[in-house]
Order: C-alpha cells, then structure tokens, then sequence
C-alpha cells in the first residue's frame, strides 16, 4: 500500500476492507463516513492499481460486494 500514490479517502477504503472482509459501496459509506461519490472514486482508483476485486453479491445481485485482493489470496489458500 506504501508505494502507490494514493488519495486519503482510499486509504481509509483500503483499510475498511482489510478489516471487514467483502462489503458492498452502502456499507463502505456507513463506515467510512465519506460521501457515496467519494467512495465510488476511491474504489475506482483502488481497482485501478489492482488492490481490490469486486465479486458478485449472492445476496443481492444488484450490490457489488468488494473484497481486498490479499485477503482473497489468504482464503485460497
């Protein structure tokens, strides 16, 4: 995470799904505290250095779990 320049609001995503696991854009807004648009540009420059996945939602099909990409490895394993 050092290495990539990356925006405050990021950070604190990255952070969330380290901690929390695979959770949706709503729930990263209730716990961040950030504004819904702030979230989705953070997800966007987190998916661009490839440092997240989205996964599909079985739950819900219309949310978009996201899911740090190390925490995956881990549970490959």
């Amino acid at each position: 995470m050092d290495d990539v320049n990356l925006p405050p609001s990021s950070k604190k995503i990255l952070l969330l799904l380290e901690d929390g696991g695979a959770l949706t854009h709503k729930e990263l807004v209730r716990l961040s505290s950030l504004a819904p648009r702030t979230v989705r540009y953070a997800l966007k420059r987190l998916k661009d250095n490839d440092m997240i996945v989205e996964k599909f939602n079985f739950r819900d099909a219309r949310q978009i779990l996201y899911e740090y990409k190390d925490s995956q490895m881990v549970s490959a394993q």
